[in-house]
């Protein structure tokens, strides 16, 4: 599971971006400038940062150098419309991993970070889980059980794909709520509850596959 920090102003093209990579099984956290990318990296520390340059309040190289102070890690790849040869060197010379031109397909995008990532030691994780009897698709949000298959929620597959990563692992309620629906002010405990019972619901047929309720505490997914 890889956790992307997306720094963007414009919101129609970071609500593209987003749902494109979210689709491919990514965790996304939007920001509009850079002071709030400071924010959330210090508190959550992302994967990766794929961050514009020209946003209002911080601008995408003094974000990057902020963050090269205490991080020398993470990648960092600006995407942004600001296409001259002394903007590209004095963003790589700022620490970026690498420097795509809008505008820019996601493919592309998606191509640079998993060389990023792979360059950093930090690959993405497998398209496909295997859970009992189960398959879970994590590209295309599925759950497959030999030539059934069900279709899940971005969320529910998320969700899903969690706990199959913690195996025998308590996975915390407040976590999950954190990282899924953190931006979701009406969501609630009882609300995550609902979720799992329609993961235990689509995990039925395999009576091998338990999700245990921790009380207070969370979740843990065990395969007997």
């Amino acid at each position: 599971m890889t956790n992307v920090l997306y720094v963007e102003d414009e919101e129609s093209l970071a609500m593209i971006v987003s749902d494109s990579l979210e689709a491919q099984g990514f965790i996304v956290r939007h920001v509009l400038n850079g002071q709030q990318a400071l924010i959330f990296h210090n508190k959550y520390k992302p994967d990766i940062i794929v961050m514009d340059v020209m946003m209002p309040i911080m601008d995408g190289f003094t974000t990057a150098k902020e963050i090269r102070k205490t991080d020398l890690v993470t990648p960092i790849i600006f995407l942004t419309a600001m296409t001259q040869t002394e903007d590209v060197v004095k963003g790589f010379k700022l620490g970026a991993n690498d420097y795509i031109r809008k505008p820019f397909k996601i493919e592309e995008l998606i191509v640079r970070m998993e060389a990023a990532l792979k360059k950093n030691g930090n690959s993405m994780s497998p398209s496909k889980l295997v859970l009992g009897s189960y398959t879970l698709d994590c590209s295309k949000n599925t759950l497959s059980l030999g030539e059934s298959s069900e279709k899940l929620s971005y969320r529910e597959s998320e969700l899903l794909k969690r706990l199959i990563e913690n195996k025998d692992k308590v996975v915390p309620r407040d976590e999950i709520i954190r990282t899924y629906w953190s931006n979701d002010t009406y969501f609630t405990g009882r609300s995550l509850d609902v979720f799992i019972s329609r993961i235990r619901k689509y995990l039925s047929e395999d009576e091998r596959i338990k999700i245990t309720n921790i009380r207070g505490v969370g979740y843990m997914l065990t395969v007997d």
